[in-house]
């Protein structure tokens, strides 16, 4: 069914200011053109969309004793709300290709800005557990939406930067994580102490995400013609024949699909663990609570510069199975060292962890690499994450619940530790060389 619907999805993908531009040039430069300003206008946009779809989660970590305390949050209830992220990513994500055939991609992305601003800004005002849960819902359904079409977005625009720039978008994803868990806390003491007013200030960041998009849904709006319907068909045929094929393509028959749907669950699970409960565990180990964010935030931070190295690199090579195991092996280095020594190795685990989280970019760099075409692009983001997420919902509730019953880390670091290996397995057969339309194309 999710493939079904991401290949609806592709017909109305070219973004709306640019289709006859789009027709008359496709069959000479083999692909989408448009001129120079959407084309900027839309990196910025991506850009700033990327700086927002983590900090509505690690601004949460920063300050996940003081939301406990303040609105009585047993730690069962704490794990379900680390759980919260990757539900809402899978039942949401879903949603994605369908809404962005019928309102088109840009509109899509910039309601999800806007759910993003609201959610944030009414969450810590809005009273009691469910409250604050439903508003964080709402915010995390807008993450969701942009999640799955930046791949799409990125495929279709830069096709032949597809590396470059997957990575600006993920630096960008980590700069906003790190960011958020960084300055949260010292920015709740200067607020004042307020909880609240520390969660509702990164609604501005979310603000200023929505203005670049808004020239693409005036567009959509005003051209939803037929015509430009057949223009587009023509020169996405002219363009890559391949685009023909996409309604017979059934992702669920893609071993390929299935491995990156379970890498990139396995490693969603380990990075709403990590920005959910690391934290908390350096805090428990004795670090201060400024420390402690910091941390996380140097965690997040180690991103920014792999997040654009790893997807560039991750082109170059046949076979990125090696990059999975090498990010694999600093995951395990890092649980050993937070069940050894959590507080006197802290700088050095935070490190090694933020290398491992670094399995995010790669994921999406695959989902690129692992379709020959757009619509295959867009199936199997919206398959491999949905799937994904929710295969990553138990694991933060889990820990949460481990933590609660054993009174300690022990058992909730050796549960990270123990997924980390199949995490290394599915991401090495999902890294070799094949297609999903070469195995699901039939």
């Amino acid at each position: 069914m999710m493939g079904l619907m991401a290949s609806e999805e592709i017909r109305t993908m070219t973004p709306p200011t640019v289709r006859s531009s789009a027709a008359h040039d496709a069959g000479k430069r083999g692909g989408p053109s448009t001129h120079a300003w959407p084309k900027r206008l839309l990196v910025l946009g991506i850009v700033l969309s990327a700086l927002n779809l983590r900090p509505a989660i690690t601004s949460l970590g920063a300050l996940l004793e003081e939301v406990r305390d303040g609105l009585g949050m047993s730690g069962s209830a704490a794990g379900l709300l680390t759980s919260v992220p990757p539900l809402c990513f899978a039942l949401f994500g879903v949603m994605a290709p369908r809404l962005a055939r019928r309102f088109g991609p840009g509109a899509v992305v910039c309601a999800g800005m806007v759910a993003i601003a609201t959610g944030l800004l009414i969450r810590p005002y809005a009273g009691g557990t469910a409250g604050f849960l439903a508003a964080s819902a709402l915010a995390l359904m807008g993450i969701a939406v942009s999640n799955v079409l930046m791949p799409v977005i990125v495929k279709h625009w830069f096709p032949d930067r597809v590396g470059s720039m997957t990575g600006l978008y993920s630096m960008a994803l980590a700069l906003g994580t790190s960011l958020a868990a960084a300055v949260t806390v010292p920015l709740t003491d200067a607020l004042g102490g307020s909880w609240q007013a520390g969660l509702a200030l990164w609604a501005g960041l979310a603000v200023a995400a929505i203005l670049p998009w808004l020239p693409f849904v005036r567009g959509r709006v005003s051209a939803p013609g037929a015509e430009p319907e057949r223009e587009e068909r023509q020169a996405s045929a002219s363009a890559d024949p391949a685009r023909e094929e996409a309604p017979r393509l059934r992702i669920t028959r893609s071993r390929t699909a299935w491995a990156l749907a379970v890498f990139f669950g396995l490693q969603a699970t380990a990075a709403y663990i990590t920005m959910g409960w690391m934290a908390q565990i350096f805090r428990d180990a004795g670090v201060p609570a400024g420390t402690a964010g910091l941390l996380l935030a140097v965690t997040m931070a180690m991103g920014i510069p792999l997040a654009f190295v790893i997807p560039r690199l991750a082109t170059r090579l046949p076979h990125q199975g090696p990059i999975v195991l090498a990010l694999g092996v600093c995951g395990l280095a890092g649980y050993a060292g937070l069940y050894l020594a959590p507080a006197a190795g802290a700088w050095a685990w935070a490190l090694l962890l933020g290398v491992a989280n670094c399995a995010f970019p790669l994921a999406l760099t695959m989902v690129g690499m692992r379709a020959r075409t757009g619509p295959g692009v867009a199936q199997l983001s919206a398959f491999a994450q949905s799937t994904g997420y929710l295969i990553s919902i138990p694991g933060p509730l889990l820990v949460g619940v481990l933590y609660q019953h054993s009174g300690g880390w022990g058992l909730p670091i050796a549960l990270m530790s123990a997924l980390m290996i199949p995490q290394m397995v599915v991401g090495f057969l999902a890294g070799r060389d094949r297609t999903v339309e070469a195995e699901a194309g039939r």
